[in-house]
């Protein structure tokens, strides 16, 4: 299966004053095929909606390569660029609250791509919005609300509509689920997963919740203090971590079935995320990790290819 999407030792930095420079993403290469669902994962504040952001152009890159089809896509984005990207690749937003205008109505909304990047008429786009609104389980007589009127799960699914109604190839979906009840969290990825499959899509799916990402990726990569530690198979990297970072992720998940939870022993991580301004010497992780060894606090480990095929870790423990 061919590379769809490709960053390439993709850096973003941002300088907050007096010297300082805020690391938030370091260094990042992935690779995502056509038609295959990355779960990118990780705590707040390890980068990963930056990383995101970045890769669609939304942050000018600090350094690094982002390849579209294997085309090299530009270090920063003009208006033309994002006119002739935008049928192609899409966002899906983290706040369903604040990424809808209050001042459109549902109907302009979702349109709106196609009134910027086609030459349909206004009928034809009415129609569209239509087809779209009962694509994400919303009536086409929503269209002339306005996004206050919904909950927020409904949002979520007009956000959705929006961005794929130019029928891009490859979605980021930038933590779609973490501002909605858990009720609804399911119906949005069940959803997300259902046109997947109609459209052929290729995304990739960033989320705090493992679980959730295990269930709806193909592959999974783990991000700490913007570096990928771990990546490979989904099923493999929840259910056998190599990574110490990744098994206390996994480990200080919550069991769905409370029999289960209260029989297990959850692992907390100790301490604090270091401050991206000031990234240690070493391992990232060394200062958190219960298996830190000297080597971990002087040299900064790779992410190098493990025996199991399709895994990656970044560990002196390999």
């Amino acid at each position: 299966m061919s590379v769809l999407f490709e960053t390439i030792e993709l850096t973003k930095h941002f300088s907050i004053g007096k010297g300082q420079t805020v690391h938030a993403v370091d260094q990042v290469s992935l690779a995502i095929a056509e038609k295959e669902i990355v779960g990118l994962v990780g705590e707040s504040g390890s980068g990963k909606s930056t990383f995101g952001m970045t890769a669609l152009g939304l942050h000018d890159k600090t350094s690094g390569k982002v390849k579209f089809k294997g085309e090299d896509l530009p270090q920063k984005y003009q208006s033309r660029d994002f006119q002739k990207m935008a049928t192609s690749m899409q966002m899906i937003f983290q706040d369903p609250y604040s990424s809808l205008n209050p001042r459109m109505t549902v109907g302009e909304i979702i349109g709106e791509g196609l009134k910027l990047h086609s030459s349909q008429s206004g009928t034809s786009i009415r129609e569209r919005v239509a087809h779209w609104l009962e694509q994400v389980g919303l009536h086409p007589d929503h269209m002339s609300r306005y996004p206050h009127e919904f909950s927020g799960g409904q949002r979520q699914r007009i956000g959705i509509a929006r961005a794929l109604i130019l029928e891009p190839e490859f979605v980021v979906c930038d933590e779609p689920i973490s501002a909605l009840d858990v009720s609804v969290q399911a119906q949005v990825v069940n959803l997300l997963g259902d046109l997947k499959e109609k459209m052929g899509l290729t995304l990739l799916f960033i989320a705090h919740d493992l679980s959730m990402v295990r269930y709806v990726s193909d592959r999974m990569a783990v991000m700490y203090l913007g570096s990928v530690v771990e990546l490979g198979p989904a099923d493999d990297v929840y259910f056998q971590p190599r990574h110490p970072y990744t098994e206390i992720l996994v480990n200080s998940n919550p069991e769905p079935d409370p029999a289960t939870e209260k029989q297990r022993t959850s692992t907390t991580i100790q301490g604090e995320i270091p401050s991206p301004v000031n990234v240690p010497q070493g391992c990232r992780f060394a200062s958190r990790c219960p298996r830190v060894m000297e080597i971990c606090r002087e040299q900064t480990p790779s992410l190098i290819p493990l025996k199991e095929l399709d895994r990656q870790v970044a560990c002196h423990l390999y």
